[in-house]
C-alpha cells in the first residue's frame, strides 16, 4: 500500500493544477479551433466543418497586409523597447551599487504601471495631439509652421504607445540577468587587459541573452493580440489582428474571428519557438 501510495502520490499532486490548465487553456482553446470551422450565414453561427474562413483570410488582400502591419508593430515596439530597456537595466544593475536604490530605481519604473492602460493611453492625447503640447512647443520655438498630424492617431502613436505600455516586460527580465551575473568574471576580464566594450561583448551581452530572449517573448505575445491601444491611438487609421478580431466579433461573425485567433495563435508559438530555439533560457527559469 505504501509503495503504491509512493508511486501516485506525484499524479494526485498535479491532478488541480492540470484540470484548471485544461479548464481554463486547452479547452477554450480547443473551442475556438472548432468554431473557427463552422459557418456564418450573415446573422447566426451554423455548426458545420468548412475550410471557408481560413480560405478567406489566406486569399484576402486586406487581411494579410493587415497581418503583415502587425508584424510591423511587432518588430518596432520589440526594437524600440529592447534599446531603451537594456540601458536602463544596465544602468540599475552596474552603476547603482546599492540595492536599496536598485529597488527604489526599479519600483520607479513601474509607477506608470500602477494605473489603468486606457488612462495611459488618454494621457497622450493632451501631448500629441494638434493643439497638444509638443506641437505647442514646436511652434513656439519656431521648428515647425503647423501642427504635426502623424503625432496622433497614426501608426507613429500606437508604437509609441505600446512602447509606454510594455517597456517594463522588456526591462524587468533583463534586469535580472544582469543581477544574477557573477561580478568575478567581470573583474577577470578586466584584469586579463580587456575594455569596458570587449567586456560587455564577451561576458555581460551572452550572459543576459536569456533575460533578453524572455523580454522578447513577452513583447511578442502583447503587441501580436494588441488592439485596445491600437484603437486609441490609432483613431480608426491603424489595423491590427487583434483590432480586425474584435471587429469581427462586433458584428457576430465568430467563426471567422475564431480562424484569426487560431492563425494569430500558430504565428505567434512559431516565433516564441523560434526564439526558444535561438537562445535556451532555461537557466532563467
Amino acid at each position: 500500500m505504501s509503495s503504491a501510495w509512493k508511486t501516485l502520490k506525484p499524479y494526485f499532486l498535479i491532478t488541480p493544477q492540470t484540470l484548471v490548465f485544461m479548464l481554463f487553456l486547452v479547452f477554450p482553446i480547443v473551442m475556438i479551433g472548432v468554431v473557427s470551422f463552422w459557418q456564418f450565414n450573415g446573422y447566426a453561427m451554423v455548426p458545420a466543418f468548412t475550410l471557408d474562413n481560413y480560405r478567406g483570410i489566406l486569399t484576402s488582400d486586406v487581411t494579410l497586409k493587415t497581418y503583415l502591419n502587425t508584424f510591423k508593430f511587432v518588430v518596432l515596439v520589440w526594437f524600440f523597447t529592447l534599446i531603451i530597456g537594456y540601458p536602463v537595466a544596465y544602468f540599475l544593475s552596474f552603476h547603482v551599487k546599492e540595492l536599496r536604490w536598485q529597488v527604489i530605481l526599479f519600483l520607479v519604473c513601474t509607477i506608470p504601471f500602477w494605473t489603468s492602460n486606457i488612462i495611459r493611453m488618454i494621457s497622450w492625447v493632451p501631448l500629441l495631439g494638434k493643439e497638444g503640447l509638443v506641437n505647442q512647443i514646436l511652434i513656439t520655438i519656431g521648428v515647425i509652421n503647423q501642427p504635426l498630424e502623424f503625432l496622433l492617431y497614426s501608426d507613429f502613436a500606437v508604437v509609441l504607445g505600446m512602447v509606454h505600455l510594455y517597456i517594463i516586460f522588456m526591462i524587468a527580465p533583463i534586469f535580472n540577468s544582469l543581477m544574477r551575473i557573477d561580478r568575478t568574471l567581470i573583474t577577470a576580464s578586466e584584469d586579463l587587459g580587456a575594455s569596458g566594450f570587449e567586456t560587455f561583448k564577451e561576458v555581460v551581452l551572452p550572459l543576459s541573452a536569456p533575460g533578453v530572449a524572455i523580454g522578447s517573448i513577452f513583447i511578442v505575445t502583447l503587441v501580436m493580440g494588441e488592439f485596445v491601444t491600437v484603437r486609441l491611438m490609432g483613431g480608426g487609421q491603424a489595423a491590427s489582428v487583434g483590432k480586425l478580431i474584435q471587429t469581427q466579433i462586433g458584428s457576430l461573425q465568430y467563426p471567422l474571428a475564431a480562424a484569426n485567433a487560431i492563425i494569430l495563435l500558430v504565428v505567434t508559438l512559431l516565433l516564441v519557438v523560434s526564439m526558444l530555439r535561438i537562445i535556451d533560457i532555461r537557466k532563467e527559469l
